[in-house]
């Protein structure tokens, strides 16, 4: 369980998230004796740790329900714009803290359990993460879903109940080992199964061009379940939907298939359909195309847009008769955003709907889609890019195949006409690339289906405009925008850091959860050295509780005075894992070479998970473990260094580590990271961050000054100039004595005795294929991380960088972000007003 805080220092916290009445402890106290009561089953007596978990979420809940069903009726009445956020991925961790924190319930749960004899931290720790994403691109729908709550949108998030998750990482011998994440398998207390509300999803079939229109038939049908999950807004009474399908087989699925009289098999075969929704693909950036994932995006996609067009049609709470018969209001009714291009099949599914269901006119179906459509690109990696084969949409969705061809036809007519004989031009801007295997470009897809087309960081905004979609930024430059990542502070500070939020709290008041930019109020305390002393205190407090956490989980044991040094991410070589290994490296031998000069303790930690078929990064992960094993155990070390890889990196995870942290590493190859959103999670957090300028870091370096960080390295500019020259990782290795020291030694087995050759692909990998140019940045970083040292021995200076990042970090709340978005992309307008609690009258 995680280390509590003790009896004392519990009571002493002055909490921002609500004062916790008499009343409010006595009810809780109440309805969780209810729940426990019908919790357990007659033959058991004893309740388990499990039950009280349950027994306090069914009482959270509680408060959600009756505020849920007032928000959507809300919604009915005043029949506004809805927003349809589409993503294959949900990363929404933990749910039981993140809903008392924004019904302000937090101190009057922890009371009533208090009294109870219970610890609120250890039933905390029961639940089981909802870990149905990958990495950033997840986690930022889930900040996103809390953002459009607060801010009074009537949002919804539409994606995939995945049955297993991201996979458990257990690390064995130093390799990663994937498990399972059965995370249904004790329930769910947050989700509501919504069976009226299931709809049929077509596959494969045939097209029939007929007089009366296109049909597409003989198709194999797989039905969509919603599941739906409540999404509290902080403090306003708004809850939203997030709506999770999950496949399910028809009853006569498969049956007329076997008048042989084989019932068992036919019933057995139900699995090929249920499938569809059985597991998360766990590639981050990186494009595989298998036939079940294209499956996974179109059954999304189908449902959705199914359930999108039923709520347009009729307006009233709870009705379903068709109020709204004509499409021509549709966009200002419905924005749809594209979360990057897994639900790209929206456009032509919109277009098959619109025109061979709807009836409406191909011309006017295209103006609504693309009014009702906008795309969010997350990644330039070309390996991340989805192109699907020709021949297996042909199979699957056939239709759907000639809609893109037909798009792309006018499309291509239309670019032909403003430049006439470019012959090159309309192939790279084909949706459909020729070639072996003909393949459809499904971010080509997104560009000409959408009316707004978004970056996450500006640099990364540019790179689209004058690099990825070079040749679209020319044809409609006004189409292309930078919305700025951002992450919500109510998770990432009031959640995870309560002791940091209450000092904050006491200097500016607690404006700052809603509107994160008023801690640009701190500025004045930058030299109040009561402040600092707090500041520099919750930090200690935070790195003690974590110490404590890492040898009670994995029996490791840490220095809490050490420098905390973290990079937690997907491992990657594009976000250079291997240069962090480089520099851990390079200290220890420093400090063999020079035993008894003082030193700056350090506690390297590496966290993250590899994908399962990605070799280097899986070999990344055992570099890092080896590295571990050799420094930890090293007498003339001791506590100067030390290497932890953090097993099992998740949202629950991050939630403790990222407040212990004193040095963020955000260390990509500039032009390689979107934006990333862990260095905002540091940065309000009260690290310090070494990086490069690459994605949000660089306007991280702006809000606070790039003087506040610790900038090194290529930029864009250099590493384009770098790719122009030549790299040639050689001149590097022969140049830098130190370097070479550091890959001698990995390359001879110093850190894998026992299998010498067994890092041969990395280092192969460095010296001649390296796409990221760990070298080129190897010295620049080395002596930056001496500036680091130089820093944290002055702690009060450090102190005030720290708070200087803080209070500059406003710019990178979520709810910035979607603000932007509302404004920007789906015309709405951001709402402050709170819905009467469900104990008040409506207005």
């Amino acid at each position: 369980m995680a280390a509590s805080l003790s009896d004392g220092d519990r009571r002493k916290q002055i909490s921002v998230r609500g004062i916790a009445g008499l009343g409010d402890v006595a009810e809780v106290r109440k309805s969780f004796n209810r729940h426990l009561h019908f919790t357990l089953v007659k033959d058991r007596n004893v309740a388990t740790p499990r039950d009280y978990y349950f027994a306090l979420a069914h009482t959270v809940r509680d408060h959600l329900v009756g505020r849920w069903i007032r928000t959507q009726q809300h919604y009915y009445e005043r029949d506004p714009k809805r927003i349809y956020y589409l993503s294959l991925e949900f990363y929404m961790g933990r749910t039981l803290q993140n809903t008392m924190v924004n019904l302000g319930l937090q101190n009057a749960c922890d009371e009533a359990i208090y009294q109870l004899g219970l610890d609120l931290e250890e039933l905390e720790e029961i639940e089981e993460d909802a870990g149905l994403g990958n990495g950033g691109l997840g986690r930022l729908a889930a900040c996103f879903l809390d953002s459009m709550a607060t801010l009074g949108l009537a949002a919804y998030g539409y994606g995939i109940r995945y049955e297993f998750g991201i996979f458990n990482q257990k690390i064995v011998d130093g390799w990663q080992v994937e498990e399972a994440d059965d995370w249904l398998r004790y329930g769910n207390p947050w989700e509501k199964a919504r069976p009226e509300y299931m709809l049929p999803v077509h596959f494969y079939g045939h097209v029939d061009h007929t007089p009366e229109g296109v049909k597409w038939i003989n198709t194999q049908v797989v039905l969509a379940m919603p599941y739906d999950t409540p999404v509290p807004g902080y403090k306003n009474n708004t809850v939203n939907t997030m709506r999770l399908w999950s496949a399910k087989a028809p009853n006569d699925f498969n049956l007329q298939e076997f008048n042989m009289g084989d019932y068992i098999e036919a019933v057995l075969d139900r699995n090929l359909a249920e499938n569809i929704s059985r597991v998360l693909y766990p590639n981050d950036n990186f494009f595989e195309g298998k036939e079940l994932r294209l499956k996974q995006e179109y059954f999304v996609v189908a449902a959705t847009l199914q359930d999108i067009i039923r709520r347009f049609k009729s307006s009233k709470f709870g009705c379903r008769d068709p109020v709204r018969t004509c499409f021509e209001t549709f966009p200002d009714k419905v924005a749809i955003q594209l979360n990057d291009t897994h639900p790209a099949l929206s456009i032509p599914e919109l277009m098959r709907i619109l025109v061979d269901v709807e009836k409406v006119d191909w011309d006017k179906a295209w103006e609504i889609t693309k009014r009702t459509c906008a795309y969010t690109n997350h990644t330039v990696l070309p390996e991340a890019l989805e192109r699907w084969p020709v021949s297996m949409f042909e199979k699957l969705l056939p239709r759907h195949l000639e809609i893109i061809y037909a798009l792309n036809q006018m499309h291509l007519d239309h670019v032909a006409g403003l430049y006439p004989g470019d012959i090159d031009r309309l192939r790279r801007m084909s949706v459909i690339e020729e070639g072996d295997c003909k393949r459809i470009n499904m971010a080509h897809l997104c560009v000409i289906g959408s009316h707004a087309v978004n970056g996450v960081a500006r640099i990364h905004s540019d790179i689209v405009k004058n690099s990825v979609f070079k040749d679209f930024y020319e044809l409609e430059p006004e189409k292309f925008q930078n919305k700025t990542n951002g992450i919500t502070p109510r998770r990432w500070l009031l959640l995870c850091n309560p002791g940091l939020a209450n000092i904050i709290a006491e200097k500016i008041g607690e404006g700052f959860i809603t509107d994160l930019s008023q801690l640009k109020k701190l500025l004045d305390f930058i030299n109040n050295e009561t402040f600092i002393r707090d500041v520099a205190k919750v930090k200690q407090e935070n790195k003690l509780k974590f110490a404590a956490y890492l040898e009670e989980q994995y029996k490791i044991k840490i220095n809490p005075s050490s420098m905390f040094d973290v990079q937690v991410k997907r491992i990657h070589e594009y976000k250079r894992q291997l240069l962090n290994c480089l520099h851990a490296i390079t200290f220890y031998n420093r400090i063999r070479s020079n035993p008894s000069k003082s030193s700056v303790p350090r506690t390297i930690m590496i966290g993250g998970k590899a994908a399962p078929g990605y070799h280097m990064a899986k070999m990344i992960i055992k570099l890092i473990t080896s590295i571990g094993e050799v420094i930890n155990n090293d007498p003339y070390v001791g506590d100067k260094l030390k290497v932890i890889f953090l097993e099992n990196y998740r949202v629950s995870l991050a939630e403790k580590v990222i407040p212990a942290a004193d040095l963020s590493q955000q260390i990509s190859t500039a032009g390689t990271e979107a934006s990333g959103t862990g260095n905002m999670k540091f940065m309000v957090n009260g690290a310090l961050t070494i990086g490069t300028m690459d994605g949000a870091n660089v306007e991280m370096a702006e809000e606070a000054g790039e003087e506040n960080l610790f900038i090194f390295g290529m930029r864009v500019e250099d590493v384009e100039a770098l790719d122009h020259k030549g790299y040639n990782a050689q001149e590097y290795y022969e140049r830098l004595p130190e370097l070479r020291q550091a890959i001698d030694q990995i390359s001879s087995g110093f850190f894998s005795p026992r299998e010498p050759g067994c890092f041969k692909d990395i280092v192969n990998m460095l010296m001649y294929h390296d796409r990221f140019k760990v070298f080129a940045d190897y010295e620049a970083y080395i002596k930056c991380q001496g500036q680091v040292d130089q820093l944290f021995m002055d702690p009060r200076e450090w102190t005030k960088k720290v708070i200087r990042n803080i209070a500059c970090s406003g710019k990178f709340s979520s709810d910035r972000t979607i603000t932007e978005y509302a404004r920007e992309i789906w015309g709405v307008e951001p709402s402050t007003t709170k819905i009467p609690p469900p104990n008040l009258p409506r207005d």
